[in-house]
C-alpha cells in the first residue's frame, strides 16, 4: 500500500472571484467542489475565497506549503481582463498534466457547454500537490468534478510514490 492508501487524502478548494471576495454575491461553485471532494473520501478545507490575481498565488503557494494533497481552483479561467487564476498557477507548478485539463474542457463542450473551451485552467503538480483550476460556474464545478473522479486518487497515489494497479 502507499501512504496515501492508508492515509486520508487532503485537499483544498479556492474560489477566484473579485465579487464573491467582496461580498456583492455567494460563491456556489465553490461548495460544489467542496462536497464533491467529499464524496470522494477527501478530508476538504474550504473553500477559501480569494479575489482574482495574486491573492490567488499566495493561496495555492500556501496550500503547497501546508502539504494538500489536492488543490481545486474555480474562477479566473475565463477571458475577461481580471481573469489571471492560470498565471498564478504556472510558475507554481514542476509538472503541468495538460490531458486532465483537457479532458474537462472537453468534458463540458460534449455536455452542451460550447463555451468550455474558453476555459485556460490548468492542471499540474507543485511538490507533492495535485492542482486543477476549473470554471467558476457550478456547472463547470461539476463538470470537472466528472472527470476527476475517476483519476483523482490514483493521480494522488501516483504523486505520493505509488506504482501502478
Amino acid at each position: 500500500m502507499t501512504e496515501t492508501s492508508t492515509t486520508l487524502r487532503r485537499a483544498l478548494v479556492v474560489t477566484a472571484s473579485n465579487r464573491a471576495a467582496a461580498g456583492v454575491y455567494e460563491d456556489t461553485a465553490g461548495p460544489v467542489l467542496v462536497e464533491g471532494l467529499r464524496e470522494l473520501a477527501f478530508d476538504v478545507d474550504g473553500p477559501i475565497v480569494v479575489p482574482d490575481g495574486e491573492p490567488v498565488g499566495v493561496a495555492l503557494r500556501q496550500a503547497v506549503d501546508d502539504g494538500y494533497d489536492v488543490v481545486l481552483t474555480t474562477g479566473g479561467t475565463g477571458l475577461s481582463p481580471t481573469d489571471r487564476t492560470p498565471e498564478q498557477t504556472r510558475p507554481l507548478l514542476d509538472l503541468e498534466v495538460p490531458g486532465l485539463a483537457e479532458a474537462v474542457r472537453r468534458y463540458g463542450a460534449d455536455h452542451g457547454v460550447p463555451t468550455a473551451v474558453l476555459s485556460r485552467g490548468l492542471a499540474g503538480v507543485a511538490g507533492r500537490t495535485l492542482v486543477v483550476n476549473l470554471p467558476g460556474s457550478r456547472g463547470g464545478a461539476r463538470d470537472g468534478l466528472a472527470v476527476l473522479g475517476g483519476v483523482l486518487a490514483h493521480a494522488v497515489d501516483q504523486i505520493h510514490g505509488g506504482d501502478h494497479r
